[in-house]
């Protein structure tokens, strides 16, 4: 689904997460992963998409790119598993997993897909479920959850 560049020939000198800088969705879970990371730097496709010239244009703009400094590129739910790597508490059973299982693969990729094409209905959802501020995300989903558990027990009582 996500054309796979498995190198690049001019790597960055440290790992580089790109992203579409337009996108608000997208900018929101950047700053969440940037106060979670260390050692991994971010910029926007529309920054550094000149300094990869073979990687065109159209990917960058399709899904976010991983690129360590030894020139691998990771794509797509790909790139967003390996930045686990670079977590406070690295975490490298997401990525492992994609690597070695084409259902998990297959899923994520259609995920990923999806959220993609329909950004302005997920950030709806993120503001809902965690609030305006990224880095003060807060739990929302619970109050909906909450809600909608009484909604559903309160129409079992009175069909009952």
């Amino acid at each position: 689904m996500f054309t796979k560049y498995l190198k690049t020939s001019k790597p960055p000198t440290h790992p580089l997460f790109v992203w579409d800088g337009e996108c608000g969705f997208c900018k929101y879970w950047i700053m969440v992963w940037q106060s979670n990371t260390k050692g991994l730097t971010y910029r926007t496709f529309q920054e550094v998409a000149r300094d990869f010239p073979d990687i065109p244009l159209k990917e960058f703009k399709k899904a976010s790119r991983l690129i360590e400094p030894d020139g691998s590129v990771f794509s797509g739910p790909d790139s967003a598993f390996r930045t686990f790597y670079y977590f406070h508490k690295p975490n490298k059973h997401w990525h492992k997993w994609y690597e070695n299982s084409s259902i998990f693969q297959k899923l994520t990729d259609h995920g990923y897909n999806w959220m993609a094409k329909n950004r302005p209905l997920m950030m709806k959802i993120t503001l809902a479920f965690w609030g305006k501020n990224p880095l003060r995300r807060k739990t929302y989903w619970l109050f909906w959850l909450t809600g909608a558990m009484s909604i559903l027990i309160g129409m079992i009582y009175l069909l009952s």
